[in-house]
């Protein structure tokens, strides 16, 4: 009987699989060996695909006459830098004694893309080969991914997919960049007064590139708009608060032009005329009293765009920095899998679930509510509800708490073990009931004119005991109603209202404010954007409803913004997370915008996902993404040899470079 190899995407990885499998094992150089099985790892990526001069010594020398470069079947080389490991783990997965392969790369496109090159460039035959898919890394799942593990045919798919995407970066970075470099690499060289710019672009970082520039632009081209609101402070119960007047239906001002909105006025003197009328009015009355309760639901589970995003606000902490401790705790066995779009669970794993909420009884911040929770009952119907959905998982559930490798969190550092908590307070969160709010809003009436004012208390915390609010909760632009928070007697003083009942006002007044311009990106709502094809969803509940494919992948946001960053395109102001684009990036935008517009445009780069989507799920065929792959790069290529747009960049690049402190020729660009 032959042995079994196991392989794995790193060393730390093999030694878990190798505990789970109480393998009595002997090191050796690059793998573990016992009896009756071998476990060996990859170290990352082990294969690369091949630079254009190794299908032909010509390419070598960038031309316009060899672009596009297109070729019929693709070359793929052994990096360099890890050729000892390649070697041995090559010669095991040929070695005459191994009869059976069993995948245990990460579970996931790239996982699948890691091995898949090794084999394949390995010459591996007549083996029998199994894939082992995980959640974790808890013994319980490695074991039973291991007693689950399908052929690995079935993921033939997902290896098409990911076969695919590698094609379409490496065809995309490398035809466009050449083809943009030799058409206009002098003319922002010269420019910048520097020498041999290359014009770096891609399928991802391009787009993101041109959502970053848009938005730069949107806020300088912005004009302020002042408005002028109309307020009222009224006085209850010895309370003082303030009611806005609002243009509503009945209104001498009702759709008027000289409103801005319905709560303010384009200006000041006709915010003083309606003051000036108000002071003569009698006693305002209340016009209606409106009552109800509200309950806020716990939030989805964290995928890893949420994770991404939150950490940004509590951490200030890149999306890199973020994806960077997420795998450390996973492979520490404490969390899930992290790169994952999924924002629920599935049925399988709610009837399971107690055992988490049990492994979280040992961890002292939060055990109080672990046990709470388990001395009750709304657990055990989990699957019930809208945290758990098979419909809405590709290839992994949330990150969530194993419950399990709590000894291996004192020796992480602070903030690991602070986005550990974080995780742990999202997941116990999902066992509790909503928040309930009492909201009372009047309609306070001057004669035909209305003020309105809102009133929340909080009547049970349900979620909140264990999850703290967010760190933007209760930020609100400057024209909008500000909800009052009130004690529970002033309620109940509200609701003693009647229809008629006068409210005395201390006085009228004018307040000032002005429309604000677009935010700009910072880390976190970078990562969301492009998790939603471009658009800045705010509202988590919207974001879970319109989820579809969005620009790059969960497992390679963060790797395309930090690219950017190093290429200087982008740059990140560390304390606070903000995103701007450097005058480079400007340029580069420029470029791209006068020459292949398209690469943009979000819509079209998730479209793109969206097929490598498909391709995983087997309802396109390779020849067809390709076809349309290469009928692309062909057409844009044509396009951009036919004009040449550099006389028309100059202004542009003129308009770019007022709003930075640059003087042609300096290397450093720092912001005005």
């Amino acid at each position: 009987m032959g042995k079994s190899l196991y392989i794995a995407e790193k060393p730390s990885v093999a030694q878990e699989f190798a505990k789970a499998l109480k393998l009595q094992t002997a090191r050796r150089d690059g793998y573990l060996e016992s009896p009756d099985a071998i476990v060996t790892w990859c170290v990352g990526h082990l294969i690369t695909m091949s630079y254009p001069e190794a299908y032909d010594a010509r390419f070598k020398r960038w031309s316009l006459e060899t672009l596009p470069f297109l070729p019929k079947v693709f070359k793929y080389e052994v990096i360099p830098s890890v050729k000892k490991q390649y070697e041995i783990v090559a010669g095991l997965l040929n070695r005459p004694d191994v009869d059976t392969i069993y995948v245990c790369t990460d579970s996931g496109r790239e996982g699948e893309y890691i091995y898949r090159l090794v084999e394949q460039m390995a010459g591996v035959k007549g083996k029998k080969r199994l894939r082992v898919w995980i959640d974790s890394q808890t013994e319980e799942e490695i074991l039973r991914g291991i007693g689950e593990a399908k052929d690995l045919s079935a993921y033939d798919n997902l290896s098409h997919a990911a076969y695919l995407r590698a094609k379409e970066d490496y065809l995309m970075g490398i035809n466009f960049s050449r083809l943009l470099t030799l058409q206009y690499g002098n003319t922002v060289s010269n420019y910048l007064r520097e020498r041999n710019t290359v014009i770096s672009v891609g399928r991802v970082m391009t787009c993101v590139l041109g959502m970053v520039v848009r938005r730069e632009r949107e806020i300088r081209e912005f004009v302020k708009t002042p408005f002028y609101r109309v307020l009222g402070s009224f006085t209850l119960e010895g309370q003082d608060f303030e009611g806005e007047w609002r243009a509503v239906e009945g209104s001498r001002y009702f759709q008027r032009p000289e409103l801005y909105k319905e709560n303010g006025f384009r200006k000041r003197e006709d915010a003083e005329g309606l003051l000036s009328w108000l002071k003569e009015q009698p006693v305002p009355v209340l016009s209606s009293r409106e009552k109800k309760k509200e309950r806020k639901n716990p939030p989805l589970l964290f995928n890893l765009a949420e994770l991404q995003n939150t950490c940004s606000k509590m951490f200030k902490i890149s999306p890199d920095e973020t994806l960077r401790v997420v795998q450390e705790l996973y492979e520490r066995k404490l969390v899930t899998y992290p790169r994952t779009d999924a924002r629920v669970l599935s049925t399988a794993v709610a009837k399971e679930i107690g055992k988490n909420l049990s492994g979280l009884m040992g961890y002292a911040k939060t055990a109080a509510y672990a046990k709470e929770i388990l001395q009750g009952t709304a657990w055990k119907g989990i699957a019930k509800t809208r945290y758990v959905n098979d419909k809405q998982i590709t290839d992994h559930y949330a990150i969530i708490p194993t419950g399990q490798g709590l000894g291996n969190l004192s020796r992480l550092s602070p903030l690991s073990q602070q986005i550990y908590e974080a995780i742990v307070r999202r997941f116990l969160a999902i066992f509790y009931p909503p928040a309930v709010y009492d909201r009372v809003q009047l309609q306070i009436g001057v004669g035909q004119e209305r003020f309105f004012a809102s009133f929340r208390v909080l009547l049970e915390e349900g979620y909140l005991k264990v999850l703290p609010s967010s760190p933007d909760k209760g930020k609100k632009k400057e024209e909008e109603t500000e909800e009052i928070r009130c004690d529970r007697a002033f309620l109940e003083a509200l609701g003693k209202l009647k229809k008629g009942d006068q409210i005395p006002v201390k006085e009228y007044f004018i307040k000032e404010g002005e429309t604000s311009p677009p935010k700009r990106y910072n880390s976190g709502s970078m990562i969301l954007a492009m998790e939603n094809a471009g658009q800045l969803i705010e509202d988590e509940e919207l974001r879970a409803q319109i989820k579809g494919s969005g620009i790059g992948t969960s497992a390679t946001r963060a790797e395309i913004l930090k690219k950017l960053f190093h290429i200087k395109y982008l740059s990140l102001q560390a304390k606070t997370q903000v995103i701007t684009p450097t005058l480079l990036g400007e340029m580069i935008y420029d470029v791209v915008r006068a020459s292949i517009a398209s690469l943009l445009n979000p819509e079209l780069t998730a479209s793109w996902e969206k097929g490598l989507t498909q391709m995983a799920e087997g309802a396109i065929t390779e020849e067809y993404y390709m076809e349309k792959l290469e009928t692309f790069i062909v057409g844009k290529t044509r396009g951009v040899l036919a004009h040449n747009y550099s006389q028309a960049l100059r202004p542009c690049f003129d308009a770019a470079a007022a709003f930075y402190q640059k003087a042609p020729g300096k290397k450093e660009k720092v912001r005005a």
